[in-house]
């Protein structure tokens, strides 16, 4: 009902428009695109003769995702845009992709051909029943003669063979249909959505004292497309420097493909808020409880989809960060989590996005449908031109890149480093297509000096991490992403690349190392509780040791604590700790030290705490 009233509306304000205004209908081309971490701002020029007085441009088969308020308009010359309207056009739809027809023709196709093989398939079910049914000859008072018998055994022998042939052939067939039916539905699923969407159009009102050959450039956001930072790391061997591969997922689904098109790639977000936040006041009383912190996530996967099943091509993003994926064919999904994080956005042409927190390492979502598209919004705004997104006062930087799977030749393009983000503009025309499909650009490769040293807190896990250090990280303009780790040409698993709370050194972990092993093992004859007077004392005791198995030296850190009381009647007194720096504050002990191949050492933490014998504490 409101599409009826909206067109009728809309005829009706065509009719008076016709009287005043000459209308022109105008298909462009996409010229140039700007992709954020989240949508893209779209660029489209052409030339047009205007006639003298007041005119119409109508720019069709645009997007039906563009954000309204976004949209800006630039005339040359002696034309005054008069005003600016977006609206959706529901009864010219934009037209299927061709790919998308051809898909839709085949899945057409083969249906019909699965229905054949039923139908064949239960034909001869039926004969093989009337056969069964009639396998007896003659009568129960009626003699079978010998020549009688060995016919119909061999008739019913061949026939019955001949049937059970032709079913496996048609069982065969119809599998193999069956299984191209479904890989065609799968393909289907990735590069469209079961929704038709109306026309974008953007309606300009313009006037000009002369007839005269104007240049036109109208931009706006649009929505389902973006793009996010992710990394190859390969150290070869902790005596070399560290291998990084910048890399750039980029996918849109805007119902509109971007042909040969100048494309930038920015890591600005312009939907982001600016507003400053304010602390709010932290009033202590008797009353309130200590914060309470659940085990922190740091991977979480699951299976994303609708009403009509799972659901492939669905952006994961980290809020607030450009951490993100996709999921696969299959609509399942796993993404690694920075510490702090705390929701996960679900994004999906033609579905609400939704925002969940991180509360399970396993978070199953099923995606509704938007429908923002069933309404019609005409909304009219001034013609300002808003030139902020560029900067004015930019350092610019020469690099090349090259497009994995797309070709082998280097693609030249400019870094823009703003003064709040990066630009990375390919300087050469660049086809995406609206398929839901992610495009992985290679941005950068760099090989970076580090210091390699090892990590461990065996109180928490007996493990050693291999972490890489880096200084002077910041000119390489990296975003937080995550990261496939390489260690002596093995894969050895994902991690997070954070550069949020970088400081002077970024610290890149490159997983497990086997080959140092550390224990941490409880010294039972030094552990003890005994009465003192009125005091009651407990001593602890540990042993914690570290080999290395490598072939060559290694730098190692060791962290483990002892208690910190917080009252006076409560003392802790540290027995040895074989030379571990202390944090008086927080009890954090910590052990610094290079260890040869196939060497050992041992470190000692003994402690003791005394408290008043009435009184219980668990001690570690």
């Amino acid at each position: 009902m409101k599409n009826i009233i909206f067109i009728s509306l809309a005829l009706v304000v065509s009719i008076s428009y016709a009287q005043e205004f000459s209308e022109k209908q105008i298909k462009t081309a996409v010229s140039e695109v700007t992709v954020f971490i989240e949508n893209a701002q779209v660029t489209r020029k052409t030339s047009q003769l205007i006639p003298q007085g007041k005119s119409i441009l109508k720019f069709i088969n645009l997007s039906p995702f563009i954000d309204a308020k976004s949209i800006q308009v630039k005339a040359n010359g002696s034309v005054t845009v008069l005003s600016v309207n977006h609206q959706q056009n529901f009864i010219n739809k934009l037209e299927k992709q061709q790919e998308v027809t051809e898909l839709e023709n085949k899945f057409e196709s083969i249906g019909k051909k699965i229905q054949l093989e039923q139908t064949y398939l239960a034909i001869i079910k039926e004969e093989l029943v009337f056969l069964s049914e009639n396998r007896n000859i003659g009568g129960k008072s009626q003699q079978v003669s010998v020549p009688n018998l060995k016919d119909a055994s061999n008739f019913y022998s061949t026939k019955l063979t001949s049937l059970k042939l032709k079913e496996i052939e048609r069982t065969s067939t119809l599998n193999k249909l069956r299984k191209k039916h479904r890989a065609i539905m799968n393909q289907l699923s990735s590069i469209r959505t079961k929704k038709e969407f109306p026309n974008g159009e953007v309606i300009i009102k313009i006037d000009t004292k002369n007839a005269t050959k104007a240049d036109f450039e109208i931009s706006y956001m649009v929505r389902n497309a973006g793009w996010f930072p992710s990394y190859d790391i390969r150290a070869k061997n902790i005596n070399e420097p560290v291998e990084l591969v910048y890399k750039a997922n980029v996918k849109q689904d805007t119902k509109v493909s971007w042909k040969n098109v100048k494309l930038k790639l920015s890591s600005a977000e312009p939907n982001a808020s600016g507003v400053i936040p304010e602390l709010q006041p932290y009033f202590l009383n008797y009353n309130s409880l200590p914060p309470i912190y659940g085990k922190k996530i740091n991977q979480v996967s699951g299976l994303v989809s609708d009403d009509s099943g799972t659901l492939p091509g669905v952006t994961v993003l980290v809020e607030g960060t450009t951490i993100g994926t996709s999921t696969d064919f299959n609509g399942r999904y796993n993404i690694s989590i920075p510490n702090n994080a705390k929701n996960l956005v679900y994004s999906f042409v033609g579905m609400k996005t939704q925002t969940l927190p991180i509360r399970n390492s396993i978070m199953n979502v099923t995606m509704e449908e938007d429908a923002v598209l069933d309404e019609v919004v005409v909304t009219g705004y001034a013609s300002e031109v808003d030139d902020s997104i560029v900067s004015r006062n930019s350092k610019t930087k020469k690099k090349e890149i090259k497009i994995r799977g797309a070709s082998s030749f280097a693609i030249p393009i400019t870094q823009i480093e703003n003064q709040t983000s990066v630009d990375f503009q390919i300087n050469i025309p660049y086809t995406i297509n609206s398929d839901n499909k992610s495009y992985t650009v290679d941005i950068d490769a760099y090989k970076l000096p580090a210091f390699y040293q090892y990590y461990s807190v065996p109180k928490a896990d007996k493990s050693a991490f291999l972490t890489a250090n880096i200084t002077d990280w910041e000119k390489y303009n990296l975003l937080e992403g995550e990261a496939n780790i390489f260690f002596e040409n093995t894969f050895v698993g994902k991690s997070i690349l954070d550069v949020r709370y970088a400081s002077d050194t970024l610290q890149i972990s490159l997983g497990r190392d086997k080959n140092v092993s550390v224990t941490r093992e409880k010294v039972r004859d030094f552990t003890s509780k005994k009465f003192i007077g009125s005091k009651k004392e407990e001593a602890r005791a540990w042993t914690i040791s570290v080999k290395n198995n490598k072939p060559q030296r290694i730098n190692m850190v060791v962290y483990d604590q002892v208690p910190v009381s917080t009252f006076d009647e409560i003392k802790v007194e540290i027995n040895q700790m074989s030379g571990a720096k202390k944090n008086s504050i927080t009890g954090e002990l910590k052990w610094e030290f290079q260890l040869n191949s196939k060497k050992s050492k041992d470190m000692k933490l003994q402690y003791s705490v005394k408290y008043p014998k009435n009184k219980n504490l668990v001690i570690d």
